[in-house]
Order: C-alpha cells, then sequence, then structure tokens
C-alpha cells in the first residue's frame, strides 16, 4: 500500500467548490483550517466544469482552488471526475445511455448515465483523465487520486445492443466454445440450446424464469466491465505519476452489484462509503460488519473511510439526524477498525440540487450550530491519536464472504424467498459483536490459516478448490461451522448430485435428502431448546455426531446440529437459521471451544477493538448504552490524556483510545 496522507490521519471531505460562489472559498480554506482538516476530495462531479464542451477544457478554477488548498496546508484526493456525464456528452452520443432489462432507456439527469461497455463513454472519460493527470500529476498537494465514484451504485448492470457485444465477447474469453457454453448454461433445458454466438443475449425481461446460469454469468461481466472502466483511469494516471496512490470508493457489505474480492488487489488504497440506516437502533452494530469487510479487502492492512455523514442523509424514507455524540462514536467505530481517518460528504451541505437535504461538515445553520461544533471536536480528536497510523487489527476469527455465491443464493426458483444473504452474514456477525470478537471477512480461497473459528453463514456456489480449502483448515487445527443450503452447486450452478450439502458433504459426516423451508414466520424447536427460523431439513449423519434435533414435526429427530472430527480440526453444521439469542449461545460455545477470547471480557453495548501497532497496541472502547462502562486497561487514555492503571471508565456514549502498557 502506496503511503498516504504524508503525516496525519485523513480527516475532511468532498468538497464542491463550483457549487458555491469564488467569494466563499476563502472562507472554507479558513474553516477548514479551524475545523482540523488534513484532506479533501475534489472535483467528484465537475466534468461538466473542466470539459463545458466537447475538447475544450478549463482547468483555471480548478487550479486556484488546489492552491488555496496547498497554501493552507490541506492535501487533495483529486478524482477524475468521471462518475457523472454532462449533458453534452449524452446528447452527441445517445448510444451511451444505458439500458434496462426490459429495453428502457436510463436518461440524463442525475448521475451515472452511461453504459459501462459504451467505447465513446470509455474514449471521452480517459481524454479528460490524461488532461487531468497532466496537469496535476506532479502537484505536492495531490496525495490521492480517486477514480469515477461509487462505481455501479446507480448502473451496475446494462442490457443494452452494445452490452450485448461486449457479453458474447467476455462468453468467447471464458468458454471458448459455444459447445462449453451449452454444457455450463444447461441449454438441454427449455430448448435454449444456441448453434450461433449471435444469438446470446444478456438476460432480458424473458416470460418466465430465465436461465439462472446466463444471468450469473452477466452478473460476473458486469462487474467485470466496471472494473475494465476503472482500470482504464487508473493507468492514466500512473503513467504521469506512478507514486501518488490510487483507489475508488467502494460501498462495502450493502451494495451486491460488484464482486469486490477482484477490485481491491486494483486499489493501492482499499476505501470505502458507509451510511447508518437511520431507523436502526443497532447501526453501529451494521457499521462494524461494513469496517470488517472493507479492512479485509484491504487484506488486513489500514483502509479509509471515503465518504459518511455527519448527521442525516437525504434518501432513505425517514431520514433521522445523529443523536449528540453519534458522529465521534461512529467515526471512531471506522477508525477502530483500521480506517486511516474520517472523510464525509460533504464539507458544505448543498443549497441547490437532489442531496441539498443531505448534511455537511459545514451545514445550512452554519458554524453556530452542534454538527459544527462537533465536528471541530473530532478533529481535534482524530490529532490526538495520530500516532495509531499504520496499526492493523488482527482477529482470529473469520466469515466467509463471497459475492458471487450471494448473487446466485438470491435468484429466483429456489426453495424458499426468505434466505436472504446478507441477512444470514449480518446475524452471525452481531452475534459475534456482542460475544466481544473482532471478526474478519474472508473469501472461499483465502488462507485460513491465521484463524481459530471460520463460519460459512451462507455459500451456496463453492468450487471444489474452495471446498478443499475449508477441509485443509480444518485438518490442520481449525474449527468450522458450516450453515445450511451451503455447498449445493458449483460455478455453473450445477447441482453437486448425491445428497446435499453436496462440496461439504464428506467434511461434515452428513447427508441430506430433502429440504424442508418453513412457512413465513415459521418456528422450529431443537432438542436443546434453541430455535430455528426460515429453513430445516432431513439430515442422516454419515460420520458427524448429532449435537442436537428437531424436537418435533415430521422432522423430528433428524439432526439439526452436527459435530465431525477431522485431522486436529472440528466440523460443525447448523441445518437451520437460529433466531437471535440462540446463534449468539451457539457462537459463544463454539468460538471458545476454538480458543477464541475477545481484547476484554464482553459487555453488553460496549464495543472493544484493539489495533496492534509496532511500538504500542492500542485499545478503542465505545459505549454505545446510557451508562458508564468500566473495562480492563492499563496505559494512557489519548482523547482524555489521562493514565489507566486498571480500570478504564467510559461514560454513556463515550469513546477511549488507550495506548497500552506492554
Amino acid at each position: 500500500m502506496k503511503p498516504f496522507p504524508p503525516a496525519a490521519l485523513a480527516f475532511g471531505g468532498d468538497y464542491n467548490p463550483e457549487q458555491w460562489p469564488e467569494s466563499t472559498w476563502t472562507e472554507d480554506v479558513e474553516l477548514m483550517r479551524e475545523a482540523g482538516v488534513t484532506l479533501v476530495t475534489l472535483g467528484v462531479f465537475s466534468w461538466a466544469w473542466l470539459e463545458p464542451t466537447e475538447g475544450e477544457y478549463d482547468f483555471d478554477w480548478l487550479d486556484r482552488v488546489i492552491d488555496l488548498l496547498h497554501g493552507a496546508g490541506i492535501s487533495v484526493d483529486l478524482a477524475t471526475a468521471t462518475a457523472s456525464p454532462p449533458p453534452w456528452f449524452s446528447r452527441a452520443y445517445p448510444d451511451s445511455l444505458p439500458e434496462t432489462a426490459d429495453g428502457r432507456t436510463m436518461w440524463p439527469g442525475s448521475r451515472q448515465a452511461y453504459c459501462p461497455s459504451s467505447p465513446d463513454y470509455r474514449r471521452a472519460a480517459t481524454a479528460l483523465v490524461e488532461r487531468i493527470a497532466e496537469r496535476y500529476g506532479e502537484h505536492p498537494a495531490v496525495v490521492l487520486w480517486h477514480v469515477n465514484n461509487e462505481y455501479g451504485c446507480h448502473v451496475s448492470h446494462c442490457w443494452c445492443d452494445r452490452s450485448a457485444v461486449e457479453f458474447r465477447r467476455w462468453l468467447r474469453d471464458r468458454y471458448g466454445s459455444l459447445d462449453r457454453l451449452n454444457e455450463a448454461w444447461g441449454t438441454a433445458f427449455w430448448s435454449q440450446r444456441y448453434g450461433d454466438w449471435e444469438e446470446v443475449l444478456p438476460p432480458r425481461l424473458t416470460p418466465s424464469f430465465g436461465n439462472p446460469t446466463q444471468a450469473l454469468d452477466f452478473d460476473r461481466f458486469s462487474s467485470d466491465e466496471l472494473l475494465a472502466c476503472y482500470r482504464a483511469e487508473r493507468d492514466v494516471l500512473l503513467r504521469h505519476s506512478p507514486d501518488v496512490p490510487v483507489t475508488t470508493n467502494l460501498m462495502v457489505a450493502k451494495f451486491k452489484g460488484l464482486d469486490y474480492w477482484s477490485w481491491a488487489p486494483e486499489l493501492d488504497v482499499v476505501s470505502n462509503d458507509h451510511y447508518l440506516r437511520g431507523e436502526d437502533p443497532l447501526g453501529h452494530v451494521d457499521l462494524a460488519l461494513a469496517a470488517d469487510l472493507t479492512r479485509s479487502l484491504a487484506g488486513g492492512d489500514p483502509w479509509l473511510l471515503m465518504e459518511s455523514s455527519t448527521s442525516a442523509v437525504n434518501w432513505q424514507p425517514r431520514n433521522i439526524a445523529k443523536v449528540p455524540g453519534q458522529l465521534r462514536r461512529n467515526t471512531f467505530a471506522h477508525v477502530a477498525r483500521g480506517s486511516e481517518g474520517a472523510m464525509f460528504f460533504q464539507w458544505r451541505a448543498s443549497a441547490a440540487g437532489a442531496e441539498k437535504f443531505h448534511a455537511g461538515m459545514v451545514p445550512h445553520a452554519g458554524t453556530d450550530s452542534r454538527v459544527w461544533r462537533e465536528v471541530c471536536l473530532l478533529g481535534a480528536d482524530l490529532g490526538r491519536v495520530a500516532e495509531i497510523r499504520g496499526s492493523v487489527v488482527q482477529p482470529d476469527v473469520a466469515l466467509l464472504w463471497d459475492w458471487q455465491s450471494w448473487w446466485a443464493v438470491e435468484q429466483q426458483a429456489h426453495p424458499t424467498g426468505d434466505l436472504d444473504y446478507i441477512e444470514q452474514v449480518r446475524s452471525y456477525h452481531a452475534a459475534l459483536w456482542r460475544l466481544g470478537l473482532t471478526t474478519d471477512l474472508a473469501r472461499p480461497s483465502a488462507d485460513l490459516s491465521r484463524y481459530r473459528f471460520v463460519a460459512v453463514p451462507s455459500l451456496y456456489l463453492v468450487s471444489d478448490a474452495s471446498a478443499e480449502n475449508l477441509g485443509s483448515f480444518v485438518a490442520g487445527g481449525g474449527t468450522l461451522l458450516v450453515g445450511p443450503f451451503s455447498g449445493i452447486v458449483d460455478e455453473s450452478l450445477r447441482i453437486r448430485l448425491g445428497g446435499y450439502p453436496g462440496a461439504f458433504r464428506d467434511l461434515l459426516g452428513v447427508r441430506v435428502e430433502e429440504f424442508s423451508p418453513l412457512p413465513a414466520s415459521g418456528s422450529v424447536r431443537l432438542s436443546d431448546g434453541k430455535v430455528g427460523r426460515i429453513w430445516s431439513e432431513h439430515a442422516h449423519l454419515t460420520g458427524a455426531e448429532s449435537l442436537a434435533s428437531y424436537s418435533s414435526g415430521p422432522l423430528a429427530g433428524s439432526p439439526a446440529l452436527t459435530r465431525r472430527s477431522v485431522g486436529d480440526g472440528q466440523a460443525w453444521y447448523l441445518g437451520t437459521c437460529l433466531d437471535d439469542a440462540s446463534l449468539q449461545a451457539l457462537l459463544r460455545e463454539v468460538t471458545t471451544v476454538a480458543g477464541c477470547r475477545p481484547p476484554v471480557p464482553a459487555h453488553d453495548g460496549v464495543e472493544v477493538v484493539r489495533r496492534d501497532g509496532a511500538e504500542a497496541s492500542y485499545l478503542f472502547v465505545l459505549n454505545h448504552t446510557a451508562d458508564p462502562a468500566v473495562v480492563p486497561a492499563r496505559g494512557r487514555e489519548l482523547l482524555g490524556e489521562a493514565d489507566v492503571d486498571g480500570a478504564l471508565t467510559v461514560p454513556p456514549g463515550g469513546v477511549a483510545v488507550v495506548r497500552e502498557h506492554r
């Protein structure tokens, strides 16, 4: 990872000076210095200002802004401005506009109004990036390049004729021949066999269920097409400024459209945008999942929170303002889990446009406001803990996460529509959070040897190699817990015949002959008192021992929770989706067996995470409750600048960061 920014944790946000008269710019920079801003993202949506007509560029205004920021000691994350083509482009190149699966054109008037496969878009975008890189590639203020913005947020797939051409090219590269494509797609079903490449289309609107493997391949293709757009811009930037790191802001843990495992290696700095669901009382737990997944995408290295909100957003059904202290607590939760600072959308709340009610660091009320005062306090706090830069989080617990399996498991015509992939992962992560255990997310093919415990909440699709990887993890002494409807199909969505759970049948010592999904709001009791939801199945032991069975109904006596010793490890199987209390109890039992321990004993509603550095370790304590919390600690509390000798008291809603004695 290339280092950034030069000397401090990142603190700042998207700055859009083109929305304001130039007389405001000097005031903005003065306020940034007051707040302790170290980095701003500049130019994200400025294509129409930088290239007002095709081939005619205007950089004078951007020169003045960058020089003004640099003079104040504020670094720049300079965007390529390609996320939103200007109206002249869409008018000149109407074939670049994206189309939906039912053939409707998506018109300009918002943002991302382009087809990722459009050659006109790629040509115009890289031409603009070339000019930007030539002009600013060696500017000392530019410490980070920001390619595009939230790729795929609004247009992750396009079904137009140009996309069809590129989809066929992608399929030729993947399969080599129509015979291999027909075999992979199972086109013997419903007379779908293709005799010519020109017959192959994107999975457009059809009279009934479409071909599932065609849909999965189109998901793969669509992710790859947007990644190709990113690479094209990145390569231009690297030619002009090879020492400046390049990123694009991901939307981790909530965005289904892109396979970020394939994106992360292409980024010098993994960055993420995260916004709370305002009405979710456990939004801080969801935040932890997003931060843990972002850190995992970064390979455990530090990463950057590129966007968050100082208070309310504008796009939820009810946009709830953050309560006093929540901004500080949310920010330090990201930093605790590996972020090298905190950035926000945006610096100054807009006076016009679709996001005018989205909170800013400078709100509509100006500096005489609670939000502004909290922003200034946060900037000072991040300055006090700057020494944590470069320290890392090192969990011994992991959950498997796979975008392609997510795409596949939520297709139509499955045993139930209630098995929601992200909700399954979220429930496991939340239970581990309540147990005080920090968790990595890992792809199925990853090296798992550093972990004591790995859980597989849902892995419908799995390759032979990944299944063998999990077997090796267990044989080497690891503890594995596999959830229901996992290991069912291969990469082409072909059922692994012979009984479920398919790829994991031998490892787990269980053979399932039939699924038995539960009715809406249905539940099933287990013999050990736990409660299952959504799913049950008729299983037989083929080497495992039964730890709990279904206690009533047609599956009474059938194993629901099993365990098998393999080599030096254990493989557990859960054939249902437990309710929250039951899942937490199970995970407490399994992680204890595996030897996993939280940094300090778990305390309801108190989040504790440790970052380890070369010279010191840092204990982050976030109190999400309305009562004081006391946790064991020894060292120097950096925010309050006080020594701690044995017990640390954190006030309700408070935050502490302890440099621990070694």
